[in-house]
């Protein structure tokens, strides 16, 4: 017979966090999670908060394979007396039969986003890279629990997540597992807009968007321009990308998702990820608060060494026989779009990062995460690089890490900068400066290696000896 077995607070939050209900979140304190019969059952010891004695709650799987409540060990004294008398209900309900976890309110089958929908020459290659490399099985394995909790009200996610419509698909997902996260009831049973979160600390809808590659008549994608020199770059972040932000932006305001029972009279965020080229979230931040504000920002230290910063007023972007007007808070009807939200983070790299932290996948696969992350020193105006092996003890990461809030000043329903935690909040201020709240860690820009060793103790020694630069 198996034992009762520790898990990791994120193990247990890829296997069963989405059943977590918001409130809970002010009655108790989860201080151990567990696991019995190759994690059959599931449970986390907690403490109330309100006369400070402990208990468990036991989870198993419904009909739909989600993890559920199915039982509990009572209230005791002391943490020893309850996590005594959790593992005895563990071990009673891990011999149970399958029917004693339905919960009779399940509809529908799961969704199973890797049983082929199209024909092998229509799949994505990030999606079979997916399904099908070692390299990625981490992320196969954490995005595997997600799909029995996740709903498909407009019925053709599955289809878009393994062709065409990867990309945006995934920036769903991401979006998806960062609000559980951060302790949101999700209700998807509204096609638009894409998410309605309810929570202890209020309630906003989402709309998610993507950035997409040019393409000409044809149909064929059209290759971004060069940035190969600093005065590319500039012109790139300055001119081509506010247009691209600005294209997918306006055509989402035209649909007036705020007149949506789901978004009626609450914040609604337009949440907004790069897949413009391959890796290009990488380059393209700095130019989405550029065109959202209307302002681009000058700089130069003084004599003293300490950074001034002057801002700039902009009043269109052209690049090439196409121009739009900079500001997006500033156009008609913005002002029912709360806040813009921008992660570069939304990507494959970020599920294998995380699916590793989780435990799942190969052994054989190690994770190097290299990139820029912010300098809070005032005078900086260039980020601080890292290098971190995913695998290694001490590594943390949440999926909400790098989220950026672009706060809209003319606000009808503004969101309150608490009700997403963690974040990089921004707001415009009068004269044109932008100010901006950052955690202490955050990541602007990362790209992620796999490697994949021979073998399970060559794995060991690279996280150990560390994976040589290339």
């Amino acid at each position: 017979m198996t034992t009762v077995r520790p898990i990791s607070f994120v193990r247990f939050n890829a296997l069963a966090g989405y059943c977590r209900q918001p409130q809970t979140l002010l009655y108790a304190d989860e201080l151990n999670w567990f696991e019995k019969g190759g994690e059959r059952v599931l449970a986390t010891l907690i403490r109330d908060r309100a006369d400070g004695d402990f208990g468990g709650m036991i989870l198993g799987r419904d009909r739909k394979g989600r993890f559920r409540w199915i039982g509990d060990a009572g209230f005791h004294p002391t943490q020893q007396a309850a996590e005594a008398a959790l593992r005895v209900h563990m071990d009673r309900l891990a011999a149970a039969p399958d029917a004693e976890y339905y919960q009779g309110d399940e509809r529908g089958a799961p969704l199973n986003f890797f049983a082929l929908r199209a024909a092998r020459e229509r799949l994505h290659a990030n999606f079979l890279q997916l399904a099908e490399q070692e390299a990625f099985s981490a992320a196969r394995g954490i995005i595997a629990p997600m799909m029995h909790w996740y709903e498909d009200p407009d019925g053709n996610f599955i289809e878009q997540f393994q062709t065409s419509g990867f990309d945006a698909r995934l920036w769903e997902l991401y979006l998806f597992a960062t609000f559980v996260e951060l302790g949101y009831r999700i209700e998807r049973v509204h096609a638009v807009p894409d998410f309605a979160c309810v929570g202890v600390t209020g309630e906003f809808a989402v709309e998610a968007m993507t950035v997409n590659p040019t393409r000409d008549d044809m149909g064929a994608i059209v290759e971004p321009p060069p940035v190969e020199t600093p005065d590319q770059v500039r012109a790139f972040l300055r001119d081509y990308m506010p247009i691209k932000f600005g294209s997918t932006l306006t055509s989402k305001l035209a649909k007036k998702y705020w007149e949506k029972p789901s978004a009626a009279g609450k914040p609604l965020l337009f949440a907004i990820q790069d897949f413009s080229a391959p890796a290009s979230m990488v380059l393209t931040h700095s130019a989405l608060p550029v065109y959202l504000y209307g302002y681009d920002h000058d700089w130069e230290h003084d004599s003293g060494g300490e950074l001034k910063i002057t801002p700039r007023k902009i009043n269109s972007h052209r690049w090439g026989n196409k121009e739009i007007p900079s500001g997006f808070f500033d156009l008609p009807e913005a002002e029912n779009i709360s806040a813009v939200v921008f992660s570069n983070s939304g990507t494959l790299s970020k599920f294998n990062r995380m699916g590793v932290l989780a435990g799942f996948g190969s052994p054989r696969v190690v994770l190097v995460r290299q990139g820029y992350a912010v300098d809070h020193n005032p005078d900086a105006v260039r980020p601080s690089s890292f290098r971190h092996v995913v695998n290694a003890p001490g590594y943390r990461e949440t999926w909400g890490e790098g989220l950026n809030v672009f706060h809209n000043p003319r606000a009808k329903h503004p969101l309150v900068p608490c009700m997403l935690p963690g974040a990089a909040h921004h707001t415009l201020l009068p004269g044109g400066q932008l100010e901006s709240h950052t955690p202490g860690w955050h990541p602007l820009a990362s790209l992620t290696c796999v490697v994949v060793a021979d073998d399970e103790a060559q794995a060991r020694r690279l996280v150990t000896e560390g994976v040589p630069q290339a």
